[in-house]
C-alpha cells in the first residue's frame, strides 16, 4: 500500500518483478477458496461485483459454481466477459497481503472432472450442485494482475498463470483414484505434507487434487498448496514424488 505522497510502483511483466511473481500468482490461485466476480450489467454495462466460491483445473484455470437465478449468471450469459479478485487476507492492512486479479471469458461446461475438483475444494456445495439452475463454468483467463504488496506488481500472460499440460494429460484421469487412496491409506503422510512441509498447524488435513507442479489439500476452511521437489515429468513420476515428500517431510523436525 503507498503512504500519502508516494506512488505504487508500477507493474512490470512478471520475468522482470524482482521477486518470484508467477509462483505467488499460482499459489493464490490455487489456495484461495472465493472471490470477487465482476461482471458487466446486462442493461448500461456498469461493473457488477458479487463474492463467489473458487476452486481450479488441474492446469489452474478457476472454476465457478453459478446459479442462473443469480444477477452475475446472467450477466455472464449476456456478455462472458468478467474477472475475479483472489485475495488471501490476514492480520493487520488488508493492503499488505497479495491479492491477484485474474481476466477473462467465463464459460459453462459440463466436464464431470470440473464438478468432482469444485466439490473436493467445496464439499457442502453438493447440497445444491446438482440443482437445475446450478451450472459449472470455466473463467478462461485472458491476463492476470498481481499485487503481492507495496512495491511488488506484476503482469501475467494466461500462459504464465496456467499449468502446462502438455504430455501429462494423464494427470487427470489418475487424480480421482490418486487421491482417494492417499486420503484413506495415507492420511498420516498427508497431514505431514501439511504440517511438515507447508509449516500449517494440525488438523484433519486431505488431499484435494495435484497437478504437475504440486499438491492441494485442505483442513476445514483453511487451505494448503506444496510444491513437488520437482515438476512431473510423466504421471508415472506421482508416486515416487508423494514417497520422497513424504520421506523428507518425516525428516523435518516437529515444531
Amino acid at each position: 500500500m503507498a503512504e500519502a505522497g508516494e506512488k505504487q510502483a508500477a507493474p512490470l511483466p512478471a520475468a522482470e518483478a524482482p521477486f518470484d511473481a508467477v509462483g505467488l500468482a499460482k499459489a493464490l490461485l490455487r489456495k484461495v477458496r472465493s472471490g470477487a466476480l465482476a461482471t458487466l450489467e446486462r442493461e448500461g454495462g456498469a461493473p457488477f461485483a458479487s463474492l463467489v466460491t473458487v476452486a481450479t483445473d488441474v492446469d489452474g484455470t478457476p472454476l465457478l459454481l453459478l446459479s442462473r437465478l443469480s444477477a452475475h449468471t446472467l450477466n455472464l450469459e449476456a456478455d462472458p466477459r468478467c474477472s475475479i479478485l483472489l485475495s488471501q487476507g490476514g492480520k493487520g492492512d488488508p493492503l499488505a497481503h497479495p491479492r491477484l486479479t485474474v481476466t477473462g471469458s467465463a464459460e459453462r461446461s459440463a466436464e464431470p472432472r470440473l464438478r468432482a475438483r469444485f466439490l473436493a475444494r467445496h464439499p457442502k456445495a453438493a447440497l445444491y450442485a446438482d440443482f437445475p439452475d446450478f451450472a459449472f463454468f470455466r473463467l478462461e483467463i485472458r491476463a492476470g494482475h498481481l499485487n503481492g504488496g507495496f512495491a511488488k506488481a506484476a503482469t501475467l500472460t494466461a500462459q504464465e498463470l496456467r499449468t502446462d499440460l502438455s504430455g501429462l494429460e494423464a494427470l487427470a484421469e489418475s487424480e480421482p483414484g490418486a487421491v482417494a487412496h492417499m486420503n484413506e491409506d495415507h492420511a498420516d503422510a498427508v497431514a505431514l505434507y501439511a504440517t511438515r512441509l507447508a509449516g500449517e498447524e494440525p488438523g484433519p488435513w486431505r488431499l484435494t487434487g495435484f497437478d504437475p507442479d504440486g499438491l492441494d489439500l485442505m483442513a476445514g476452511e483453511r487451505t494448503a498448496r506444496v510444491a513437488f521437489p520437482e515438476r512431473l515429468a510423466s504421471p508415472a513420476a506421482l508416486r515416487p514424488a508423494l514417497v520422497a515428500m513424504a520421506a523428507q517431510a518425516r525428516a523435518v523436525p516437529s515444531s
